[in-house]
């Protein structure tokens, strides 16, 4: 995946309010971006950092910048949480993701589930259906990547619609996107949301399935590489 061009390096200042970032540009000046991302971005988030944003030419938006990549322990990292669902769909229709392949239609954001969901990618054809819930992961410590970076109640219930897709015989996976180039493996972060680690494990005994793959992240483009282990 192509990332908008161009994009405009700067320096963080704070992030705040969840969806705010002030970053002070290459030639000096201090712009207030649109931080694309509702978790803590722990990690991603200190001051000082090396970042990069796009803007966007719609004079009717109130931020016209939009945080896109930050350089985090020597790798960039992807923050945008809006891009991993293309990501993934990507992947998939370019064979990358071996172990979604077989399908002949992928349709996003499909309501389902008796919580009200929509899940991420619903994969239709000759073996079935498949649900795929995609998560993004930038939070990497003691060279592991971890997910989720805050307590999400958001991501419990996912867990649990999956378990019901599951149990109904359909194929349910919950795939992670580790956009950043470090991290040997993704893990549950316990210390941070234990109840979403305690599910995690649940679903995958129930059989749903834990997929997990690197992006490669650059000011250019970021695409899937290859598959890291899921540990639990």
């Amino acid at each position: 995946m192509r990332l908008p061009t161009p994009l405009y390096p700067g320096t963080l200042i704070r992030r705040y309010q969840r969806f705010l970032a002030d970053v002070q540009l290459a030639d000096g000046t201090i712009v207030t971006a649109h931080c694309p991302n509702s978790g803590s971005m722990k990690g991603c988030n200190l001051p000082g950092s090396q970042v990069w944003l796009s803007k966007s030419t719609n004079p009717a938006r109130k931020l016209a910048y939009t945080w896109e990549l930050v350089m985090a322990d020597g790798f960039w990292a992807g923050i945008n949480t809006g891009l991993p669902n293309r990501l993934v769909r990507e992947a998939i229709e370019g064979g990358t993701v071996t172990e979604l392949q077989g399908y002949g239609s992928i349709r996003p954001e499909v309501r389902y589930g008796e919580e009200r969901s929509r899940i991420d990618l619903l994969l239709e054809g000759e073996p079935g259906r498949c649900w795929v819930e995609v998560k993004n992961v930038t939070l990497v410590e003691g060279g592991r990547a971890l997910f989720p970076d805050a307590v999400t109640e958001r991501g419990q219930k996912h867990l649990r619609e999956l378990m019901e897709m599951v149990r109904r015989g359909d194929r349910g996976v919950i795939f992670f996107v580790v956009q950043r180039g470090d991290g040997d493996g993704v893990a549950p972060a316990d210390a941070i949301d234990p109840e979403y680690g305690r599910l995690l494990r649940l679903a995958v005994a129930s059989g749903v399935e834990a997929l997990a793959y690197r992006a490669l992240v650059t000011p250019e483009e970021i695409r899937l590489t290859g598959r890291l282990p899921v540990i639990l």
